[in-house]
């Protein structure tokens, strides 16, 4: 076991909605694991991450870097910044996210974990994660259809000005993408449209930049929701192999305790983050969400990246 390899830091990313808080949680069960939920959200709190976010999937590369680059060197050290928290308190649920915020970071300082980043926002920032903080990263994906039918269950829509507001982002990446974007902007309800779009350029990307880094020796872990919730313990007990991440009965019980056919299929529209689903359920539930016509818009939307993930 090599000493140094359990205190690199861990990344866990891949589209909104695609198990991403699921994983990260669980890969998280060990005291010597500290859970950081989303940096890189436009809402997150300025004690866990001191930094200002404009956008939603911000990019973060060599040339910008300046911005972020202190914020993040602070947050894997476990400094939380309660001043800047207390100074942003507006209710009662701000102060409980403070306490809890909090506890992570200092019981993960005192006992010296490794800290793990659970952002879905950071995906097209992957090769900046990986070669300038030394992250080990985990990308969730999950089958468009369900991606796009969980979006139409809340109602989420996406703004695509979040990435045409980029110049670096479109200039580096998604610059073959600008027209399907603008055109999608004048249609803001076509929820359907735009998420498979989104899941489009993600997965595009993720493709690219894992084959750019592994051509480094970088290796990228990606791992598919569908595989995960067919078998849990085998899922998770190699990510615990991989990350170097020491695995024992007491993660087996809070991995089947998340999954169980118990659990309700879908998560309620209010609670977005809850991690105890059925997950052999919840692999079908996205069929009574989509239209024929709709399975179809994906299909034509996603087609030529969604092979490389997935074979129908």
């Amino acid at each position: 076991m090599v000493e140094n390899k359990r205190k690199i830091p861990i990344l866990v990313c891949g589209a909104h909605r695609t198990g991403t808080t699921w994983v990260g949680k669980m890969l998280a069960v060990l005291p010597q694991v500290a859970y950081i939920s989303e940096p890189l959200n436009v809402h997150h709190r300025r004690g866990v991450f001191s930094a200002p976010i404009a956008y939603w999937y911000t990019y973060i590369s060599a040339e910008n870097e300046g911005m972020y680059l202190p914020a993040y060197q602070q947050l894997l050290e476990l400094r939380y910044h309660l001043w800047h928290e207390i100074r942003s308190l507006r209710s009662k649920k701000d102060f409980l996210r403070m306490v809890r915020d909090g506890s992570i970071f200092w019981a993960g300082k005192l006992c010296r974990a490794r800290p793990l980043m659970k952002d879905p926002f950071a995906v097209f920032s992957l090769p900046w994660f990986a070669q300038r903080l030394g992250c080990a990263v985990v990308v969730t994906v999950r089958q468009p259809h369900a991606f796009a039918a969980s979006l139409k269950r809340l109602g989420w829509s996406f703004d695509f000005t979040n990435l045409l507001s980029q110049p670096l982002l479109m200039q580096d990446w998604l610059e073959p993408y600008r027209t399907d974007m603008e055109m999608l902007l004048s249609h803001p309800q076509n929820v359907i449209s735009q998420a498979a779009l989104l899941w489009r350029m993600i997965y595009d990307i993720v493709d690219k930049q894992r084959s750019l880094l592994q051509a480094q020796g970088i290796p990228v872990l990606v791992v598919k929701h569908e595989e995960l919730s067919l078998d849990p313990l085998k899922g998770f007990r190699y990510l615990y192999q991989q990350l170097d991440l020491d695995y024992h009965k007491g993660i087996e019980q809070r991995i089947l305790s998340s999954s169980s056919s118990e659990n309700p299929s879908e998560r309620a529209a209010h609670k977005t983050h809850t991690i105890k689903l059925d997950s052999r359920a919840n692999l079908k539930s996205w069929q009574k969400w989509l239209t024929e016509e709709e399975v179809e818009q994906i299909n034509n939307i996603t087609a030529g990246v969604r092979e490389k993930y997935y074979s129908i």
